[in-house]
């Protein structure tokens, strides 16, 4: 029974066993069977894609090259991690240019365009197992095969420092290419460092080994790539002592390592030197010459190749090194206008914390602690130079607009070189400008002017032209107006002086000859039968002018006592008189500040008559010319001084016209007489305020009126506004000069005129026009605000001045080379132009792209480029340690980049597909790319086999 069972369960497992002979287990599959179907998959779905699919899936760009981008994929394999990463390119033409610098490193090193790269998720990145990486890459190539893709793969090996990698490409049914690159240490063969050994180690990779290299043709392809670097500016002046900074400069806060001077600079000639030196943006250049594919068939041919000239390359790229200071996460201190316009804003903050400069002179006064923290204040010999620079040093100033840009007036500041905006200029870096130090500078310079006003000394830097400019601050303005009272103040004195000197002269000579010369009153009338001549001028020994007293026959009465005339005003005859109406000496117009203006303009506003507007704006001035006119005109009416002083308001009748063709002959007869016409309606209306003042004025020529502009009552209200101006009110005014003034000393900078640097000043003075605009308004309509967006004024400010030193530094450098000097400065220009475009949260500038355009130089500028190469000193021949050749004025190549290649036929060698339709065609069978320094040799090397 039991034997019966067990032969039915054998029956049943035979039976199973046929069932299950056509089922595949993959369950079996070994672990780098399912690492190589993971690859696959995803080389696969990249393949599906395409670039442009993958580019809107989240491709990234490889560091910084324009137009490589990548896409990554991690997978494991056993209990290891790896990321595996398909390179490639958009919008390329399926070619490799040899010395593109958007270049990646493998792409240089084995000409591809696309590939893939498979690494470790560790530390280092690189398989350091030899085993383990050839797995690797044969896990890859199968999948690229079974995908029948024929991307190159690489897998970077040995240490990370070496740029070590092995790859390979599956090309076909036909061709493989395998990739190997490697790095030889610091003991570098002799022989490598020179063209000769470089041919003789590629040829060794395809020649018999017991061939003579040195003997035996080979046509090698052979293209070549060097850079020379010119030496640093300080290496130049090794020999130089490298003086401290300016003990005063250092003592007012500034830092100074900054301002420690050379003995001579590059800028000492540059308008911002005056202020800062700035560092050269310029480092030095950098030229590469390239040799183009040349057909090279012994190693003589490459001995004689080094001994030639870098003249005899087929091109020239000029790159130039810039200053780490370009930099936006440099962490030097940068001294300039932009830095020092920063710490001004930040002092334009604090001023709202007091009522009076003098508040912040005395911190313990100051409940702020932010005050008590900023208390630096320079030595007494520091202001006293800034004071001596602003009052006693000579400058003849005959033009503000002198240095100025066409926009500089669209900021409400104070011309370049008048004496507050180089006061402004100086509180930049006095006592790095804190708040207490502009407030200490600030009462001194106060009381300098207050001195000058006293002792009716000239006020320096500024124009006593008798012109308000109302475009400016008013603090300017106010300077302006003190310098013209100074100067009135001081002619008045002189008059004054002399007369009492003349009256003192003509007693003691009138006592010296009082036996012959009989006493004369100095007023005198002189009367005939018809008229009466008054005296109002000194008179003589004799005691009568002839020429000053007029005894015609012919004359009238009016004739005698006309005075203060300036001369007849054309053919122009009075109303009531056959007499000429003769122009008046005037008073020049009282000037105003523009707060005077607009006190007046409320004073009228006030008085609810807007019709007398212009009269009661102008009713001093309107009346001193009414009086002039009488004196001049003794038979005049209100008529005549209209027909003058506003012809607009007189309207002559047709008939006048007509009067006025006669001939020269006939005019001035009675028949002529009187003019036609009438007062405007405006004019001839009851209650005019122009009659009520002509009726009141009386006839006094401009010599005995009283001055419309008092000088000493304006200068005292202008100190007073001086010495009581709140501090926020003097800082908006201070911000607005020091920017304006900063730009207008940039914009003196020799450039060579490039349009581009053009545009950016002029751009640059619209924003600071639109930004410093609300400072204008009192008061502020929203403080925080505006601070902020002057801060941001700053970073763009900052932007310019840097382009501006790099346009100036780039002109010097290649002056006799504009083209090339333009071009550079067109690139520098578009990669600082990215500088301050993102902000980040902390409020500094985003970081940039690294500068890395070349300008090709064509051969008329060649000259020009070799001079910046100035042959080194023998202090400097230590500095020669590549020993390579090919010398460029007593330089030789720090870099020295090499590619061999080998070509041959399809067909009639071992290369050949045996297929009929093979078309005939050349593949490069070897290929190796050279990179070598006295310190390292780089060497990669990709070989195509018929496998």
């Amino acid at each position: 029974m039991a034997s019966s069972s067990k032969m039915e369960d054998e029956g049943e497992d035979e039976t199973l066993e046929e069932e299950l002979e056509g089922f595949d287990d993959f369950t079996l599959a070994s672990s780098w069977e399912r690492f190589i179907s993971e690859i696959e998959v995803v080389c696969r779905l990249w393949l599906a894609d395409g670039p442009k699919n993958l580019l809107d899936k989240g491709a990234v760009h490889s560091c910084s090259l324009m137009n490589l981008y990548k896409v990554k994929f991690e997978l494991k394999y056993g209990t290891k991690s790896y990321c595996i990463e398909y390179y490639f390119e958009i919008n390329n033409d399926g070619k490799v240019a040899d010395w593109n610098g958007n270049l990646h490193d493998l792409q240089l090193s084995f000409a591809v365009k696309e590939f893939l790269v498979i690494a470790p998720l560790s530390a280092s990145r690189v398989v350091l197992d030899a085993p383990e990486a050839s797995k690797l890459l044969s896990a890859v190539a199968i999948a690229l095969s079974n995908c029948g893709s024929m991307w190159p793969a690489f897998v970077p090996v040995h240490d990370p420092s070496r740029k070590a990698y092995i790859g390979i490409q599956n090309m076909g049914t036909v061709f493989t290419r395998r990739f190997e690159a490697d790095l030889i240490g610091s003991q570098v063969p002799v022989r490598l460092m020179h063209l000769e050994g470089l041919y003789e180690l590629f040829v060794s990779k395809f020649a018999f080994s017991s061939m003579d290299l040195s003997t035996h043709p080979f046509k090698v392809h052979f293209t070549m790539k060097l850079t020379y670097r010119t030496l640093p500016h300080d290496d130049d002046d090794d020999d130089n002592d490298i003086q401290g900074g300016d003990p005063e400069t250092t003592e007012s806060g500034g830092n100074p390592e900054s301002e420690s001077r050379n003995r001579t600079q590059w800028d000492d000639d540059c308008p911002w030197t005056e202020w800062y030196s700035a560092e050269d943006p310029v480092t030095g250049f950098e030229l590469i010459s390239i040799w183009s594919n040349k057909m090279v068939e012994s190693s003589l041919e490459m001995a004689e190749l080094e001994n030639a000239s870098s003249h005899e390359a087929e091109k020239w790229l000029l790159l130039p090194i810039l200053s780490p200071n370009l930099d936006n996460d440099y962490k030097g201190s940068t001294i300039g206008f932009a830095s020092q316009l920063c710490l001004l804003v930040n002092a334009l903050d604090m001023s709202f914390e007091a009522q009076f400069m003098e508040d912040f002179v005395s911190v313990e006064n100051s409940g702020s602690d932010n005050l008590k923290s900023s208390t630096v204040i320079p030595p007494a010999t520091v202001l006293d130079r800034v004071i001596k620079d602003l009052f006693y040093e000579e400058v003849q100033v005959s033009d503000y607009a002198h240095g100025e840009h066409k926009n500089s007036r669209a900021i409400k500041g104070a011309p370049l070189e008048s004496v507050f905006a180089q006061f402004c200029l100086h509180s930049l870096w006095f006592g790095n400008c804190n708040i207490r130090a502009i407030a200490v500078l600030w009462i001194e310079f106060v009381r300098e002017v207050r001195w000058c006003w006293e002792e009716s000394q000239p006020l320096p830097r500024m124009l006593t032209n008798g012109v308000i400019d109302l475009s400016t601050c008013l603090i300017h303005q106010k300077l302006q107006m003190l310098a013209i009272c100074i100067d009135k103040k001081g002619q008045l004195n002189h008059d004054y002086q002399d007369s009492v000197e003349s009256k003192y002269h003509a007693s003691a000579l009138i006592e010296a000859e009082d036996s012959q010369v009989e006493e004369v009153p100095t007023q005198m009338r002189v009367s005939t039968g018809e008229f009466d001549v008054k005296r109002d001028r000194p008179l003589t020994r004799t005691g009568i002018e002839p020429e000053n007293v007029v005894l015609s026959v012919g004359l009238k009465s009016s004739d005698s006592i006309r005075r203060g005339s300036a001369g007849v005003v054309g053919s122009m005859m009075l109303l009531n008189s056959h007499q000429k109406v003769h122009a008046p000496f005037t008073q020049d117009a009282p000037l105003m500040t523009e707060d005077m203006h607009e006190e007046r303009l409320r004073a009228v506003e006030a008085l609810g008559n807007s019709f007398s507007l212009s009269a009661q704006l102008e009713r001093d001035t309107l009346s001193s010319d009414m009086s002039a006119f009488k004196a001049a005109n003794p038979d005049a009416v209100f008529e005549d001084f209209i027909r003058w002083h506003s012809p607009g308001d007189w309207e002559n009748d047709a008939t006048e016209g007509s009067g006025r063709s006669r001939s020269h002959a006939t005019e001035g007869l009675r028949d002529d007489w009187p003019p036609r016409g009438r007062l405007s309606q405006r004019m001839s209306e009851n209650g005019n305020s122009w009659w009520r003042i002509w009726n009141n004025a009386p006839a006094l020529p401009a010599s005995e009126q009283k001055p419309l502009l008092d000088p000493n009552r304006e200068g005292e209200k202008i100190l007073h506004y001086l010495e009581t101006v709140r501090p926020n009110q003097l800082l908006e005014q201070m911000v607005c000069t020091a920017f304006g003034a900063s730009a207008d000393s940039l914009n003196q900078t020799s450039f060579g005129g490039l349009q581009q640097m053009m545009t950016e000043i002029e751009q640059l003075y619209l924003t600071m026009a639109s930004a410093l605009k609300p400072l204008q308004s009192n008061p502020l309509p929203d403080k925080g605000e505006i601070v902020d967006d002057i801060r941001r004024l700053c970073v763009v400010f900052a932007n310019v001045e840097k382009l501006l030193i790099l346009a100036a530094s780039i002109h010097r450098k290649l002056s006799q080379a504009p083209r090339l000097s333009e071009a550079i400065f067109g690139d520098c220009n578009f990669y600082l132009l990215r500088m301050g475009t993102g902000m980040g949260s902390n409020g500094q500038m985003s970081r940039t792209l690294e500068f890395d355009l070349k300008q090709q130089v064509r051969m008329y500028e060649r000259q020009v480029v070799t001079n910046l190469f100035v042959p080194p000193t023998a202090n400097q021949s230590w500095r020669k340690v590549l020993s390579m050749g090919n010398l460029l004025n007593g330089h030789e190549p720090i870099l020295r980049e090499i590619i061999f290649s080998v070509r041959d036929s399809m067909n009639g060698s071992h290369y050949r597909d045996h297929s009929p339709r093979s078309p005939s065609q050349e593949i490069e069978t070897h290929r190796m790319y050279i990179c070598g320094t006295s310190n390292d040799l780089r060497v990669a090397l990709s070989v195509t086999s018929c496998d």
